[in-house]
């Protein structure tokens, strides 16, 4: 049996209006962080519950502190391992008891996990009205990214308010039918986060631990992460067996290598370059030091559409390890490339930013396409100028 662990309730006023916003991995927790921080400086008009899902509970919760966020409502999940409808069973029983008590007017949901998914589909079951948080991203192919590419498209279909980080993402939403005046282009809140994360980086720099050696000695470095399960199985042994290929090329490089906990990426990893003098392979990195790490990399080496986002910010070049992406701006822009997993291209394309300097630099001074950290602002904007809330598809 489960149970949602809530705060003591704030007090509640008629005039305001109830917003819950639902979380449950670290990336959605970073990127509607700023979100939280906006509607709860308007206290005089949104009453603002935070539900943690606890989908990815050790990797959220030092995300979460680290944007000083009141967590209200965190949900104790079953931790055996479980199947997608499991957790998307377990997610809406939890979420029936809290949506059920708070009668929010707005639901908040972000991107394209399984918590988003269900946080959107509680808040029809509620009449609740629904805002998606980076609405409109897509690939060509439901399954790729999978479960995420259904999960966005699902929650679109279920969505009141549709917050597009880019004018790519709001024509997408267009060509599917969705009416423009529920449409805004926010820029992508991730850029908020990462201007509040870097300012504390400089006042005081988290600590690296083993890789603390690693940045001070001043040695290039590639920052590698890698979590898609598209890759799974022949995928992440050809990305492997790339970096292993490179580390032995570019000794004086240092290849470092969070690895992630789930055991299909766990076992090739280890097997392949477990033991290499100059890849560093290290337990998933909290969000803070993570940021660090990617200031002081050289070239980033990813799956990861976050990263895609951040890293034009940070001036740092991106070789995308997938056949799509639903982030093209960034590579339209000319700061990120798709090298899939196919081994020699991955081997050809860091070689070649490692040893061109112009290259790299090319790559490194593209403006950001995803905004300028005003995203949350705008979101926060826009549900207040609604006044009242949208009328419930009932009541149409």
């Amino acid at each position: 049996m489960t149970a949602a662990k809530k705060a003591p309730p704030e007090e509640t006023s008629q005039d305001r209006c109830r917003v819950l916003v639902v979380m449950g991995t670290r990336p959605e927790a970073i990127k509607l962080a700023p979100v939280v921080r906006s509607l709860r400086s308007r206290p005089d008009f949104f009453e603002t519950r935070v539900c943690l899902t606890g989908q990815h509970r050790d990797m959220t919760r030092p995300a979460v502190d680290h944007f000083q966020i009141q967590v209200d409502h965190e949900f104790d999940l079953i931790r055996s391992r479980r199947s997608l409808s499991e957790l998307t069973a377990e997610l809406l029983r939890n979420l029936e008891d809290v949506v059920g008590d708070l009668e929010p007017n707005v639901i908040l949901v972000q991107g394209d996990t399984t918590s988003a998914f269900a946080g959107a589909l509680s808040g029809y079951y509620h009449h609740a009205e629904v805002g998606h948080v980076e609405a409109g991203l897509r690939t060509p192919d439901k399954f790729v990214p999978f479960p995420e590419e259904m999960n966005r498209r699902l929650v679109t279909a279920l969505a009141d308010h549709h917050f597009a980080p880019t004018e790519r993402a709001r024509q997408t939403l267009l060509d599917e039918g969705i009416d423009p005046a529920r449409v805004l282009v926010t820029g992508n809140t991730v850029i908020d986060a990462l201007d509040y994360t870097v300012a504390r980086i400089d006042e005081s720099p988290p600590p690296l631990g083993e890789l603390e050696a690693v940045v001070a000695s001043g040695r290039r470095m590639v920052l590698i992460t890698g979590h898609r399960r598209e890759s799974f199985g022949r995928g992440f042994r050809n990305i492997c067996e790339a970096i292993r290929e490179l580390s032995q090329r570019h000794s004086e490089t240092a290849f470092v290598y969070p690895v992630h906990l789930n055991p299909n990426v766990q076992k090739p990893v280890y097997e392949i370059l477990g033991g290499l003098p100059n890849v560093h392979l290290t337990q998933p990195a909290a969000y803070v030091p993570f940021v660090r790490l990617m200031r002081s990399a050289c070239l980033i080496l990813t799956d990861s559409g976050g990263i895609q986002e951040e890293a034009p910010s940070l001036g740092k070049p991106v070789l995308v390890m997938r056949g799509v992406t639903e982030r093209p701006e960034s590579v339209d822009a000319g700061n990120s490339l798709l090298v899939g997993t196919d081994r020699a291209q991955i081997v050809r394309e860091v070689t070649r930013l490692l040893e061109d300097p112009d290259a790299r630099e090319a790559m490194s001074r593209v403006s950001n396409p995803y905004g300028d950290g005003k995203a949350a602002e705008r979101i926060v904007e826009y549900l207040a100028s609604r006044g009242q809330p949208l009328p419930s598809p009932a009541a149409v």
